[in-house]
């Protein structure tokens, strides 16, 4: 049935938690892109028939005749063939113009969560386009926040302290922040800025302890 790989993939989008990503489906991509190609085939085929008809059509017309009605079936026929084929190519766009838009819009917004570096569980689902595509959109919105001076990342939603407590989940060793130098030692609770606590939570070195 013409269009049922690609509503298998919007479906396999849809049936997505919201913000999260699957493995990118190469194998069902590839074959609603071999259906456009079969849908290309015959549609250049039946439009080739249609013109040799009506090319026939308008001699008959010169000499005051019409098709025979085998001919005027077989028009129609082609007709109808042309449009479907038309109409299902247009949906198979439409279907993989939607998977690859909307992985895109998750991937976008990781952007704002991870920074430049994508945790391995979510790297190994993007394809080498995918991944390029956050690289450089991670690129330019690090270029951004660098020209403003301004981390646009932190504080999605005001916080009502500046400090937060945390428990080091992974073995970090001793780094500088921004109002001191810390060991952030695994199993360690500390109170840190949530500016420097929020790239270590991105990227699971630390989880917010809020009880």
């Amino acid at each position: 049935m013409y269009g049922k790989k690609g509503s298998e993939l919007v479906k396999e989008l849809a049936s997505s938690e919201p913000g999260q990503l699957t493995a990118f489906n190469n194998d069902l991509f590839a074959q609603v892109i071999d259906e456009c190609t079969g849908h290309l085939h015959h549609l250049g085929s039946l439009i080739r028939k249609i013109e040799e008809l009506k090319k026939i059509e308008e001699i008959k017309k010169l000499n005051n005749q019409e098709l025979e009605e085998s001919e005027k079936q077989l028009l129609k026929a082609h007709n109808s063939g042309a449009l479907i084929h038309h109409l299902s190519l247009l949906r198979n766009k439409r279907c993989l113009m939607a998977y690859v838009y909307n992985r895109a819009e998750t991937i976008r917004s990781l952007g704002w969560a991870v920074e430049r570096v994508l945790p391995e569980e979510i790297e190994e689902k993007l394809t080498g386009s995918e991944k390029e595509y956050f690289k450089n959109h991670a690129a330019s919105l690090q270029s951004y926040m660098s020209e403003l001076d301004l981390d646009l990342a932190v504080d999605m939603v005001p916080p009502k302290d500046p400090y937060i407590k945390v428990r080091v989940l992974e073995d970090i060793g001793n780094v500088l922040l921004s109002d001191q130098s810390a060991n952030l030692a695994r199993h360690a609770i500390l109170f840190l800025r949530r500016t420097d606590a929020e790239q270590y939570i991105s990227q699971g070195l630390m989880e917010e302890l809020t009880g």
